[in-house]
C-alpha cells in the first residue's frame, strides 16, 4: 500500500509534466523501498507498456502518428531492447546504479535540447536522400532500444530527437510517433527481464495502480502553469531521479 500511495503522488507529478517517469520509478523503488535495481528496471519497462498504450491510441486518433516510421523503428528497437535486458543482467548492481543515473542526466540534457532548441532541429533532408528509410529507422530504433533495455528508461528524448533529425518528422508527429516506438521496446524489454527473473508482477501492479491514477489527476493541472515553468519541471524530473539514484 505504501508503494502504491508513493506511486500515486509520483504519478500526479508525471502527469503534470507529461513524462513517462521510468527513471523516477527506478530511483524510488531502489532507494526508498530497497527493491534490487535489476527488478526495478524490469518493472519500470513493463509499466511503460501500459502507460504509453493509452497515449499512443490518443495520438493516433489525433493524427499525430506516422505509423510506418513508428512500427519500423519500434521493431528494430524491440530486438535491441530484448538484448539490452540480457546485458543488464550481467552488469554488477553498484555499476548499474551509476550507469542508469548517468543515462538520466543525459536524458535531461536531451530534453533541454528538445524543449528549448527544438526549432533549430529539422529533418535532415540530405541524409534522407542518401540513406534508406529502413536504415535510418534501424539506427534510431536500435540505439534507443538498447538504451531502454539496458537501463530501464523510456528513452523518450532520444527517440524524439532521432525522429526529428534523422527521420525528418515534424514536431507534432515526433511526439505522437514516440509513443508508438516505445510500445514494442517496452514490451520486448519487459519480456527480457521476465525471462532473466527480474520482473515482479505484484510490484508491477502496485506501481501501475498508483501511477495510472496519479497521472490522470496530474494531467488536469498542466494547462494552469506558465510554459517556461512546465518545461523546466520536465528537465528537472530526470535530473532529480539521477541524484536520488546516486545515494
Amino acid at each position: 500500500m505504501i508503494i502504491t500511495l508513493t506511486m500515486l503522488l509520483l504519478g500526479i507529478l508525471l502527469g503534470f509534466v507529461g513524462a513517462g517517469g521510468s527513471g523516477f520509478i527506478i530511483a524510488l523503488l531502489t532507494v526508498a523501498f530497497g527493491v534490487p535495481i535489476h527488478t526495478a528496471l524490469g518493472t519500470s519497462l513493463a509499466a511503460m507498456v501500459f502507460t504509453t498504450l493509452s497515449g499512443a491510441y490518443s495520438h493516433y486518433r489525433e493524427g499525430n502518428i506516422d505509423v510506418k516510421t513508428g512500427l519500423a523503428a519500434g521493431v528494430f528497437g524491440a530486438v535491441t531492447a530484448y538484448l539490452g535486458s540480457g546485458i543488464a543482467a550481467w552488469i554488477p548492481v553498484h555499476i548499474l546504479h551509476w550507469l542508469t543515473a548517468g543515462m538520466l542526466f543525459l536524458s535531461a540534457i536531451m530534453l533541454l535540447v528538445r524543449l528549448f532548441f527544438v526549432n533549430k532541429i529539422g529533418g535532415n533532408r540530405k541524409l534522407s536522400i542518401q540513406v534508406g528509410f529502413f536504415v535510418r529507422s534501424a539506427l534510431v530504433g536500435s540505439v534507443c532500444g538498447i538504451l531502454s533495455g539496458t537501463f530501464g528508461i523510456g528513452s523518450t528524448p532520444f527517440i524524439q530527437i532521432g525522429l526529428l533529425a534523422i527521420l525528418g518528422l515534424s514536431v507534432q508527429k515526433s511526439v505522437g510517433t514516440t509513443m508508438l516506438v516505445i510500445l514494442p521496446i517496452a514490451l520486448a524489454g519487459g519480456i527480457g527481464y521476465y525471462f532473466e527473473g527480474y520482473l515482479d508482477v505484484l510490484l508491477l501492479l502496485q506501481v501501475l495502480a498508483g501511477t495510472m491514477v496519479g497521472s490522470y489527476i496530474g494531467a488536469k493541472f498542466t494547462n494552469y502553469v506558465p510554459l517556461p515553468v512546465l518545461k523546466s519541471a520536465m528537465v528537472l524530473t530526470p535530473l532529480i531521479a539521477a541524484v536520488i539514484l546516486m545515494f
